[in-house]
């Protein structure tokens, strides 16, 4: 093997791709077949599953700082922290709603009257960074009152000031922007009337100034870059098990997720109370981050959208209410209106909508999910009066169900065939498995129907140890992976899950990105998900080791694709064990025999496959770069143990 000369190569480099190949290494050849140009890879194969458990949407992806900014909860200061004279009042309301609001009643003593929000388990604030500040307010009394706004940190020192002066009695929004003296992970924010008189307040509001490209009611730029380098094919949500809600009348409901972020009502999230152990009774969904934003987010990070509606049932975990099937009408309406809000001309009732919310353009929706989670044949005819409706208003959009929430036993093997039968385009899977399960269903795919409904892998983890987000897991998931890409003419699409999660207010783990009021930090299952989403390719190749596919021989797993663009062979190699390898991969059935090129390799490996990012150290386990020269129609790669390899290597056919 010959490298190529870099320049001014870190020694960790050399560490870590250089002195292994002077190990011991089991001798390994893989022979790819270039000539027979397999299935084509769909651009959506690889992507993002979105759903707001673990404090992933309010208090995380939208940048939204304050809690129960509207006093909508369930007891309406929750969140809140009152002093003086302040009471929730609902006559003559801004928002119809959000019809709460809270009168402030100074009467000119020096303490003041007001609030405090600590925000999801404290406010973050970056030292010099500025935030907006907003609220909507009427003078009852009709007087000129000024109101002092305090950025605290931890020990409840004003680090950031600004006032604002309320005037007339009708609502009207009033804003400032305050900026940062200093760096804080757990601060609040401090409202106060100063001079006397009656004032009402509501939809109190905090977000930094610079959410993900610039947009109001945005979004944590952070985390929205994590999911834009990520390079997804698809974007599903809101959900997951948050569709379904544990009644009808606690289920996601797009239609009011739409229109001003103020009037938009709010919901009781599905995750506050299932976990015991992790109970949350402060969990809502404001549905600020709602449809248009998530159609906005898709558009941005170049995904699909792909959104999940209710098909009439609450969560079957949890509940036996239904709609009865013959009372379906609204449900299907429901879905009829989401596709015309999302492609439907202006001149269209819900076309309009979306263009009055700044995107006159549609938004070029393709699919559709009907149902999560769901199962029996209560499912399969409720599903079937969607598919009907949508197929006679909608031929274009392809229609998605549910093979139920486990990967095989009855209700799997019930709902295939009828899946089959409706002839939806894809069926959605699910599994959170052990590692184990995952190694040997590498496989899973290569005896599948090929043509029957195409596979949606639409929630899947690996679940090591204590679920912890380790090596071990995401090198399961590459292996597991390899067999998807492999059987590409079945799987169309794969999504991990879940996506985010808060370190000090989570429900479920393993979770791909986590975060606090600060920072985020990637795992190796971010990065897994990355190395393929980046090198999908454009179609199939055959990739072999002694004429079998490569499922686990030797504890190795591959794939091969072709990137025809850019006239590219991608080969993935893991290695689960802690075994060094000796790969001589060949290219057979080249037109034009060649040698000394370049093959460029990206590599995530740990000696120790318990190894986990932190918010301490994010950077334990990141993938490294290097280069290597290829030999006539073949190139050696060294294979360390615990790693996942990505090797691109340019061809002319």
């Amino acid at each position: 093997m010959k490298l190529k000369k870099q320049i001014k190569r870190p020694l960790i480099f050399i560490s870590l791709f250089i002195l292994p190949c002077f190990s011991i290494f089991a001798q390994n050849n893989f022979v790819i077949d270039v000539k027979n140009v397999g299935a084509e890879i769909q651009p959506e194969m690889y992507g993002v599953f979105f759903e707001d458990i673990n404090f992933g949407a309010d208090g995380g992806l939208y940048a939204e700082l304050i809690k129960n900014r509207s006093f909508e909860f369930e007891h309406p200061f929750l969140g809140w922290i009152p002093f003086g004279d302040v009471k929730v009042q609902q006559e003559s309301p801004c928002f119809d709603k959000n019809p709460n609001y809270v009168r402030f009643n100074e009467k000119g003593h020096r303490t003041g009257t007001g609030l405090e929000n600590n925000g999801f388990t404290g406010i973050g604030f970056h030292q010099y960074d500025e935030y907006l500040f907003s609220f909507y307010a009427r003078s009852i009394s009709n007087d000129d009152n000024k109101f002092k706004v305090e950025l605290l940190n931890a020990g409840n020192a004003a680090i950031g000031t600004s006032e604002i002066l309320v005037q007339g009695n009708a609502w009207k929004k009033y804003t400032c922007t305050i900026k940062a003296k200093e760096t804080e992970a757990k601060g609040k924010i401090r409202f106060i009337l100063e001079t006397a008189g009656i004032v009402d307040v509501d939809h109190i509001s905090l977000f930094p100034k610079e959410t993900w490209k610039g947009r109001k009611n945005g979004l944590r730029k952070d985390l929205a870059q994590a999911l834009y380098d990520l390079h997804p094919g698809v974007l599903r949500f809101p959900g997951g098990c948050i569709v379904e809600g544990n009644t009808l009348k606690t289920r996601y409901q797009w239609k009011n997720s739409v229109g001003p972020a103020e009037n938009r009502p709010l919901n009781i999230n599905r995750w506050f109370y299932t976990f015991k152990y992790h109970f949350f009774p402060d969990y809502y969904q404001s549905y600020g981050l709602g449809f248009f934003e998530y159609f906005l987010l898709s558009e941005d990070i170049g995904a699909e959208p792909l959104p999940v509606l209710s098909c009439g049932l609450a969560c079957q975990y949890e509940s036996k209410e239904c709609v009865a099937v013959d009372s379906l009408d609204s449900y299907i309406q429901d879905a009829v209106d989401l596709i015309e809000f999302a492609n439907g001309k202006v001149s269209t009732k819900w076309g309009k909508m979306r263009a009055e919310m700044g995107h006159p353009e549609p938004f070029n929706l393709k699919m559709i999910a009907i149902g999560n989670e769901q199962w029996g044949d209560v499912y399969v005819e409720r599903l079937e009066k969607f598919v009907k409706v949508i197929r006679e208003k909608h031929p274009e959009i392809k229609i998605v169900g549910g093979s139920g929430p486990s990967s095989d036993g009855k209700q799997f093997e019930y709902l295939w065939p009828k899946m089959k039968e409706l002839k939806v385009d894809l069926v959605d899977e699910h599994y959170y498995k052990n590692p184990e399960w995952f190694y040997k269903n590498a496989k899973r795919y290569d005896t599948y129907d090929r043509k029957g409904p195409k596979v949606f892998a639409g929630e899947y983890a690996a679940h090591d140890t204590d679920k912890a987000n380790n090596l071990r897991a995401a090198l399961a998931e590459a292996a597991f992976m390899t067999g998807l890409e492999r059987n590409a003419d079945v799987v169309h699409m794969a999504t991990y899950a879940p996506l985010f999660a808060h370190v000090d207010a989570w429900q479920w783990r393993p979770d791909m990105i986590w975060f606090d009021n600060l920072s985020a930090v990637c795992t190796p299952n971010y990065y897994v998900q990355k190395m393929y989403a980046k090198n999908a390719g454009t179609n199939v190749l055959s990739i072999k080791s002694k004429d079998e596919n490569i499922t686990g021989q030797d504890s190795l797993y591959a794939s091969a694709v072709l990137d025809h663009e850019n006239s590219e062979i991608i080969v993935k190699v893991v290695n689960i064990s802690s075994v060094n390898h000796e790969i001589n991969i060949k290219l057979d059935g080249l037109k034009k025999s060649f040698e000394d090129k370049e093959v460029k390799i990206t590599c995530l490996h740990s000696n120790n496959p318990d190894s986990q990012n932190t918010l301490a150290a994010p950077l334990a386990i990141v993938p490294g770069n290097y280069s290597i020269s290829s030999e006539k129609n073949s190139f050696k790669l060294s294979v360390m143990g615990n790693a996942f390899y990505v090797c691109r290597l340019k061809i002319k056919q």
